[in-house]
């Protein structure tokens, strides 16, 4: 394919088999550029090959931009640093779901109608009680954001939309907390309209009926600024799933359903876990990461270095340097000496600097520290990924707007390339071989 001038033709020519056709090209707000083969099967009998899709755009979007060479992740043109360090996540919420941040009377109508919306029906009691007590904790969530669409009629209007979208943002917390109460055999407790988002949650995670529990501001802040971090990145593996079952026309919790199901994958959501098993075996066999660094990049050894290196990123992620701070803060506030982190800085410190890992651009990423400050708030680590979806529901709800009022939006039907056998008869049961 060669490509001309964008300013004189802005478009492509694709030549096979003695004949060419024209690709108009589609350049984004930040001079992404695209070839445009929508028409491409039609005007010459070929499809595009992408395993993963790694050099495919999906869909045109103005939500979140990544430039994985630089490092850069911004909300709606907002750099995720501002974000986390001025606002917080219900204010982060509202600008990924419309576009613009909140006016001081807009964020505070939101935050109520969320706040207002976090009880669960006491029918979703019964919900809990049929599962087994060591569910996972990401399917136990999967199902349940489903379920939510048997108490909650699909929406017939922009209105009834917009109470979908806060119920599940407002209501994602409680079903997490809940599917840990049960998990452990410990009675719910309800969400308490008096506390902001994060520190419901938490107090709905560790209070009992018998022991008051009293979370600290830094550790609620700690919680919201991951929730933050999290709220979208794109159009990866979870992101692409909401829009493609939504693109069936699915309704808005099957969508999310489907999302917190694609997460769940421990080459996804579950990559922070992989962090914290890494750094635990790292101490067990006496702490040397030198030693374990060596092995990391010996191909005939299976260790591998957990928490660097992006799909998307080709530089520091921009998230975990922020994380950093968040975690050096949260473990000193609670008089944590923790020898994993001291592991995880010195892990860092030789990746940066080893040859090895600099030219293959593996740098830490947003799953580097945030298992640390989970561990240290005392979120158990099978509920990590429970903890991801809590904060990239917000996203995955815009990602979803978005593609439902594009008007050229498409039920997702990718192609593929057959490589089974050709045309054949059928052979009786008496004729073939054993």
């Amino acid at each position: 394919m060669t490509t001309q001038t964008l300013q004189q033709t802005q478009s492509a020519t694709l030549t096979y088999d003695g004949k060419s056709v024209t690709l108009p090209l589609v350049r984004g707000t930040e001079d992404e550029v695209a070839a445009d083969i929508e028409k491409l099967r039609a005007q010459t009998g070929m499809i595009t090959l992408d395993p993963g899709y790694g050099n495919t755009g999906a869909c045109k979007s103005a939500i979140t931009f990544i430039d994985g060479e630089k490092g850069i992740l911004r909300y709606r043109g907002y750099p995720i640093e501002e974000l986390a360090e001025k606002s917080n996540f219900l204010e982060v919420s509202w600008l990924l779901l419309h576009g613009e941040l909140p006016t001081r009377a807009q964020l505070a109508e939101f935050t109520n109608e969320v706040t207002r919306h976090t009880l669960l029906h006491e029918n979703f009691r019964r919900f809990f009680d049929a599962l087994p007590k060591d569910a996972h904790p990401m399917p136990v969530c999967a199902a349940a954001v489903a379920a939510l669409a048997t108490f909650y009629q699909e929406p017939d209007s922009d209105s009834k939309l917009q109470e979908t979208v806060v119920r599940l943002i407002a209501k994602m917390p409680t079903l997490a907390a809940y599917s840990y109460k049960h998990s452990i055999g410990q009675p719910f407790i309800y969400p308490r309209n008096g506390l902001d988002y994060s520190t419901n949650f938490l107090n709905m995670m560790f209070a009992t009926p018998c022991d008051e529990y009293q979370v600290d501001p830094l550790l609620a802040r700690a919680l919201d600024l991951l929730l933050i971090l999290h709220a979208d990145h794109e159009q990866n593996c979870s992101t692409s799933t909401v829009r493609m079952v939504g693109s069936s026309q699915a309704n808005l919790f099957a969508s999310i359903s489907a999302g917190i199901s694609a997460l769940w994958g421990p080459l996804h959501g579950g990559a922070n876990q992989q962090v914290i098993e890494m750094l635990e075996r790292i101490e067990a066999e006496g702490g040397d990461v030198q030693k374990f660094v060596d092995r990391a990049k010996d191909k005939k050894d299976n260790s591998r270095l957990m928490g660097f290196g992006h799909r998307v990123y080709k530089n520091y992620d921009p998230r975990a340097a922020v994380l950093k701070k968040s975690c050096t803060d949260v473990l000193s506030r609670l008089g944590i000496k923790s020898r994993q982190l001291e592991i995880a800085v010195k892990l860092e410190e030789i990746a940066l600097r080893d040859d090895y890992f600099v030219s293959h651009k593996l740098y830490p990423n947003v799953d580097f520290y945030s298992g640390i400050i989970y561990k240290a708030l005392g979120i158990p680590i099978n509920m990590f990924t429970v903890m991801f979806a809590i904060g990239r529901m917000p996203g995955w709800i815009a990602q979803w707007l978005e593609m439902r009022s594009d008007p050229a939006n498409r039920i997702g039907r990718p192609r593929q390339i057959y490589t089974g056998a050709t045309k054949r008869g059928y052979v009786a049961i008496d004729q073939r071989g054993r």
